[in-house]
């Protein structure tokens, strides 16, 4: 089993919720492609791109592991669902105008990991953490009101990424192994959706002459990349550290969208961010108390 590492998990999580809060840039390059095409695009090249990192990245006997052990195979085939429907409802609700249960979502998500690893790891929380999590839970129970009804979007997209994240920590298997393996399972459902569907853009033949085909057979790559950072991370850290480092995305979601695309940020808005970042701030603060305690 490989040997615990804070700082390593410190910065593969920051990487993959860097990344993950920079995707609208990449969707807004790609636009012009509906939605449900791009995740069944993100299946296919993460599932060949996985393939060809594991070739070059050697993991000597992972495959002969998991067909000698195939529990390890139905967890990842169980996690492959989860992160299945995952994109599949954030994939609906952008398509039925339901984007703000999407957003909150993500920002319920980290409370769910919180609420997963004190449940089923435990992991416990000291005095700042709680004051930490009730600032967070604040924050989120006003956008919950604003919206004025069970956000069911936004619920089932937290709790399959919280478990998603949760099984990827509790299963023995190096996590680019995971990923290909993972992938792979929804390789056929996403190449079916490209066999029923002659009329979508990237099928017809002229797409492929077009610079635009490039931007979405990197799909692959920058779907694979912080997954992949991720689940690594996940490995390394305690899973409350993990779920509170998942507000770097949102926030960088954020200033995109007021300071580069002019969207509006009202009043409500701005007073759940508020709760957020102070959540976040005295997290921080927590964690630098521990760092000089050790010292």
């Amino acid at each position: 089993m490989t040997p615990v590492n804070p700082r390593r998990g410190y910065l593969l999580g920051l990487s993959a919720y860097l990344i993950w809060g920079l995707f609208p840039l990449y969707f807004k390059a790609i636009e012009q492609i509906p939605a449900l095409e791009i995740i069944v695009h993100r299946v296919v090249w993460s599932a060949i791109f996985g393939a060809l990192l594991l070739l070059l990245w050697k993991h000597p006997g992972w495959w002969s592991e998991l067909r000698s052990n195939p529990r390890r195979l139905a967890v990842l085939t169980l996690s492959g669902a989860l992160i299945a429907t995952n994109w599949l409802v954030y994939v609906w609700s952008v398509n039925n105008g339901r984007m703000l249960e999407a957003s909150l979502g993500y920002y319920i998500n980290p409370l769910i990991n919180v609420l997963l690893g004190m449940l089923l790891l435990g992991e416990r929380l000291r005095r700042l953490q709680w004051l930490a999590v009730g600032l967070a839970g604040l924050g989120v129970a006003q956008q919950l009101w604003q919206l004025g009804s069970l956000p069911w979007v936004s619920l089932v997209l937290a709790f399959s990424f919280g478990f998603y994240g949760l099984i990827r920590k509790q299963t023995e298997v190096q996590a680019l192994p995971g990923l290909v393996v993972e992938t792979w399972l929804l390789l056929p459902i996403a190449l079916a959706w490209l066999l029923l569907s002659p009329d979508s853009v990237s099928v017809q033949p002229a797409f492929w002459s077009d610079s635009g085909a490039l931007w979405l057979v990197a799909a692959g790559p920058i779907t694979l990349l912080p997954l992949l950072c991720f689940n690594a991370a996940a490995r390394h850290l305690p899973y409350i550290t993990l779920g509170f480092l998942q507000y770097i995305a949102p926030t960088l979601v954020l200033l995109q969208a007021v300071l580069l695309f002019g969207e509006h940020f009202g009043s409500s808005q701005l007073l759940s961010f508020m709760c957020i970042w102070a959540a976040l701030a005295v997290y921080s603060l927590d964690i630098w108390l521990g760092l000089r305690r050790r010292i």
